[in-house]
């Protein structure tokens, strides 16, 4: 459903992979859009709808005049920077960009009486769970600065919402992969680290082989598993959360994953079969941090959005990863 009294609706970091989704779903059912990201690792042609302002999160001058000119109300908060292994040899990069200009982008909102919040977290704040398996509830013990940074700022907006800031779902991603099913968006990122994107790189040549970072885990078949989400899915719980703030829902965090999970090698095996070819693989020593398992406890965010996924087949997921991966062969993204 459409905002009804046409509010604006900022997205920051909405030229980015996942934004980028969440943003051409937005304005496909007509929201008024406007994207704030200032392209260090996005790409101008992934914003399909509203205007795009090239800028800083944290540049308090520039997000208050975008929320008065564009009369916001809703806030999806997207830019932040997302490598882990960066994380933890350049922390202050991650601290400042993901929890300081976070805190910026709150002032801002509070200030501006922005009604909604809705943040782009990550499962990175539940380190290495008991069992492989994290719900809601489970410890949040972050064993890096990106999920840190991330969890800061979950309580940052937490307690803002309880000041009579605006509300907030904070939503935490499991392994997001996939594209676009029309082709149109997808993964573009340069020097990508998720698994499924590099596997697509591998398989038309972008890379001459695929690293599998740990053999000897206790799992099935000795590779670590994880919970594997598509993007339009993923996308699509948030304009669901969206719709439960509009509806007067409370502040609530929300796992996004399909609640099972798959192995580096069942994913690899999985590109090699849409590929129709063997990818070149090295196995590697474990890297440190790397949990066996991480699966989402997913429940949760079915019975309080009303959510349903449409995609949660792995098939699709490297399907749709591998095509764009094979148009950005032959037009790479701007």
């Amino acid at each position: 459903m459409a905002s009804k009294n046409h509010a604006g609706v900022l997205v920051t970091g909405g030229a980015g992979y996942i934004g980028s989704h969440v943003l051409r779903q937005l304005g496909e059912r007509g929201e008024r859009l406007v994207t704030l990201d200032n392209l260090s690792t996005g790409f101008r042609s992934a914003v399909t709808h509203g205007e795009l302002v090239v800028g800083d999160t944290g540049d308090r001058a520039v997000v208050s005049r975008l929320l008065a000119e564009h009369r916001v109300d809703t806030i999806l908060h997207f830019a932040a920077h997302t490598i882990v292994p960066e994380s933890v040899s350049n922390p202050l990069k991650y601290y400042g960009n993901n929890t300081c200009a976070t805190r910026n982008l709150i002032q801002c909102a509070a200030e501006a009486g922005v009604k909604h919040f809705i943040f782009s977290s990550t499962a990175a704040v539940y380190g290495i769970p008991e069992g492989g398996i994290a719900s809601e509830d489970s410890p949040t013990q972050p064993i890096n600065p990106y999920g840190s940074s991330k969890l800061m700022s979950e309580w940052m907006l937490r307690d803002t919402a309880a000041a009579g800031g605006p509300k907030c779902v904070a939503l935490r991603y499991f392994n997001v992969a996939g594209a676009d099913p029309g082709g149109r968006i997808g993964q573009s990122t340069k020097a990508a680290t998720l698994l499924t994107k590099v596997a697509c790189e591998v398989a038309v040549g972008k890379r001459p082989h695929l690293s599998i970072f740990g053999t000897d885990y206790p799992t099935p078949d000795g590779t670590g598993v994880r919970d594997y989400i598509h993007v339009e899915d993923l996308a699509t719980a948030h304009l669901a959360a969206l719709d439960y703030l509009r509806d007067g829902g409370g502040s609530t965090v929300l796992n996004c994953g399909y609640g099972h999970g798959y192995s580096v090698r069942e994913l690899v095996a999985a590109v090699e079969r849409v590929h129709g070819a063997p990818l070149p693989q090295k196995e590697e020593p474990r890297r440190a941090g790397d949990p066996p398992i991480l699966i989402a406890r997913a429940e949760r965010i079915r019975q309080v959005l009303g959510w349903v996924p449409k995609y949660d087949d792995l098939n699709a997921i490297v399907t749709t990863a591998l095509a764009w991966e094979r148009r950005l062969q032959r037009t790479p993204a701007e």
